[in-house]
């Protein structure tokens, strides 16, 4: 199986590809600031909140989009379908991960995160340029085909921790429900494990080897054959976690609402500690 990762070497060498630019900060500037202070050339700019969710509301901060509207998102940014797509953020993958996700429960067989973002681009001696997005040269012919990735329902999410592991990828602070910086209600859904995204990469950016990912799992219950799901605030960072699942060879469901819709509902139990 194709790795869903590539390095910037492997980036470079490619002639035909649709590179999306996916970088953004929270509560800071608009990510296409970032993008007009240096981007790899040709890459394209996608927006995390308009082109890869629905707008926030009952299911969430970062809802599923419907179909016909990823699909039009991905043709206005050159996505077709038999050309392959790299997505890259310059924060572990934290960010650019919703899109691989994105893309791949669409239906998209070729996309894969660029390994380190743009700090192992330029690392590599690879150039950048700056300026306004562009237009990609044409429109790409993506037909978006929903399922190619499992997700969670709420009720999903709530139940599994009966007879599998659910990963709250998450801060540990947020997971007890110390701080809440963005929900209204702190904690996490009962029975979650902690297991916080930003321990999937190491001090470069770059994601743990898959032995070691294996080994980060294991430890967190996570084995062969254990039926495991991933959320977040609101499922960019759990798309994350499910990319290094992948890697370690685990496959996981995304609880896409994650906790900004589990706690819409004031029925929906939440735990501390």
């Amino acid at each position: 199986m194709t790795s869903p990762l590539i390095t910037p070497a492997e980036l470079a060498a490619l002639e035909d590809v649709r590179v999306l630019d996916i970088r953004q900060r929270l509560g800071g500037p608009p990510g296409v600031e970032l993008y007009r202070e240096g981007h790899i050339e040709g890459a394209v700019y996608c927006d995390v909140d308009a082109d890869l969710a629905a707008p926030p509301g009952a299911g969430g901060r970062h809802p599923l989009p419907a179909a016909d509207a990823f699909e039009s998102a991905m043709r206005r940014l050159g996505v077709s379908d038999g050309q392959p797509v790299v997505v890259y953020d310059d924060t572990g993958s934290t960010i650019a991960a919703r899109a691989w996700w994105a893309l791949r429960y669409f239906g998209h067989q070729d996309v894969r995160v660029l390994d380190g973002g743009l700090a192992a681009w330029t690392e590599a001696g690879l150039p950048t340029t700056k300026g306004s997005p562009d237009a990609p040269p044409q429109e790409g012919d993506f037909t978006a085909r929903p399922g190619g990735m499992p997700v969670l329902t709420a009720d999903e999410a709530a139940a599994l921790p009966s007879h599998g592991v659910l990963l709250d990828a998450r801060a540990a602070a947020r997971y007890r429900g110390e701080v809440e910086p963005i929900d209204p209600v702190a904690g996490h859904v009962p029975g979650a494990v902690s297991a916080p995204t930003t321990e999937n990469v190491g001090p470069d950016g770059r994601f743990l080897d898959p032995a070691a990912l294996r080994a980060r799992f294991a430890a967190l219950g996570v084995g062969e054959g254990v039926r495991t799901g991933a959320y977040c605030g609101s499922g960019v960072t759990a798309a994350h976690q499910v990319l290094a699942l992948e890697l370690a060879g685990r496959p996981a469901a995304l609880y896409v609402g994650s906790w900004s819709h589990w706690v819409a509902d004031p029925t929906r139990p939440v735990a501390t500690g």
